[in-house]
């Protein structure tokens, strides 16, 4: 059996089938890494699984949900009622080990096929065993209800359903799991890897945690709520090195960067926004942005743009003059690509990721940063991938408003009416080293 194979243990509760491992065998922080979301339905299984398996793909770490509902969703096209979730229900139960089995499999194809790093488990009503060393295995369990409204009848089982008759519904087939469900038990449970959270966060309960990707994990989830709120991206106004085509450096406002940020602090205070926290990054342009809202606010030096190293104050022209093989090697891979002397995407994604962790934290938050800074951001809170992120669109003097929900988050995009300069290059056809400068500098943004 490879290293990546995996033998399944039968649960004597659901009969529902789980991989297995080892307690005395090491962890290796290269290993599989499979989450086994364990609670009663209403519990933020899902909300979480989501919002772990956004964060590990952001910081690099390749991970998948596999959502045992979805499987049974997918397999009986249409939900009844609760009366489908009876433990006296037979025809129901081999359904619903057929959808446990068949995403476990799937599971087993994502490391062994996929080369997967992580998969996250999600699934109502299991207990898990653990007796030869395949994963590196951690086990969350919810305890106590989220918010029933919110996250369970947003749920695709109650599309189109009266709000009144889903409650209903949802709570009588609670009552159905809890005919056999059995809870994680601190003494018995003591030789798992297992972190409990309470009420979505008031409470953690953590349980030997083995290695790296484990305690990354089990730090996320410590910071994360579920609190309505909002958080306010924009860049700076419109910098002097921004009207030439100069990228980096550290220059003042333009005329028109001044009138943004006034009118910034016109819409922010329009917006009444409850203890709104406001945060720049040390560099010039977004502290004098930030002063025409005439509020308090803190600077992060991890909010400075990307340091594009001996490219810095220089224009895409420039660069393709003097430095044409890097111009093209960025072109080809500019998530990965980092300036000589400089910092790459996937730098960014790294120094940034404590602000997005005090962003889980907080509540109302405005970020007035940088164009590279703000595509990080945006490509977290959207689930962006890589390849995507270097090329969000955040032009400048607009907006984002971001109000995080069930199982995502809306955007809006607001346009503060001062006219700016573009400064989005988009990705040119041609980004091979011997391509003639024209190809290469077809989608440079016009400048002075």
């Amino acid at each position: 059996m490879s290293q990546r194979q995996t033998k399944l243990t039968q649960n004597p509760l659901e009969k529902i089938w789980i991989p297995s491992m080892s307690t005395t065998v090491p962890q290796f922080t290269n290993s599989p890494t499979m989450i086994v979301m364990v609670g009663l339905p209403a519990r933020g299984k899902t909300y979480i699984s989501k919002k772990l398996t956004r964060y590990l793909n952001w910081i690099g770490v390749p991970t998948k949900v596999f959502n045992v509902g979805q499987y049974r969703r997918d397999a009986t096209q249409s939900y009844k009622s609760y009366e489908f979730f009876r433990p006296d229900n037979q025809e129901a139960m081999k359904i619903r080990k057929a959808c446990a089995i068949a995403a476990l499999k799937d599971v087993c194809a994502y490391f062994m096929q996929e080369q997967g790093q992580v998969a996250v488990f999600d699934a109502t009503n299991t207990t898990i065993e653990r007796r030869e060393v395949i994963l590196s295995f951690l086990c969350v369990y919810l305890a106590v209800c989220a918010s029933l409204s919110q996250v369970k009848l947003s749920s695709p089982d109650y599309a189109g359903c009266d709000k009144e008759d889903a409650v209903a519904d949802f709570l009588k087939r609670i009552e159905c799991y809890k005919v056999t469900y059995i809870s994680l038990n601190d003494e018995k449970d003591r030789s798992l890897s297992y972190i409990k959270i309470f009420n979505v966060g008031s409470r953690y309960l953590v349980n030997r945690v083995q290695d790296h990707i484990q305690s990354r994990i089990v730090y996320y989830l410590m910071n994360i709520h579920v609190a309505p709120r909002f958080i306010y991206l924009t860049r700076h106004g419109e910098s002097e090195l921004n009207l030439v085509g100069r990228i980096g450096g550290d220059s003042g406002l333009s005329p028109r960067g001044n009138k943004f940020a006034s009118a910034l602090g016109g819409y922010i205070r329009s917006q009444c926004i409850r203890d709104l926290k406001v945060w720049t990054s040390h560099m010039k342009r977004t502290i004098q942005t930030a002063e025409g809202l005439g509020v308090p606010y803190e600077q992060w030096k991890a909010l400075n743009e990307i340091d594009a190293g001996v490219c810095e104050e220089m224009t895409y022209e420039e660069i393709q003059d003097h430095y044409p093989e890097e111009f093209a090697l960025r072109d080809q891979n500019k998530y990965r690509y980092r300036y000589p002397k400089g910092e790459s995407y996937e730098d960014l994604v790294q120094r940034l990721e404590p602000v997005i962790m005090e962003l889980e934290r907080q509540e109302n938050v405005l970020v007035v940063c940088h164009q590279a800074v703000m595509r990080c951001l945006l490509a977290y809170f959207l689930d962006k991938s890589a390849a995507e992120l270097p090329y969000l669109k955040c032009p400048l003097h607009t907006v984002l408003k971001l109000t995080p929900v069930a199982y995502g988050c809306k955007v809006e995009s607001i346009f503060l009416n001062i006219e700016a300069v573009n400064t989005h290059r988009d990705k040119p056809v041609n980004v091979d080293v011997d391509r003639e400068p024209e190809e290469a500098l077809l989608t440079v943004p016009d400048h002075i």
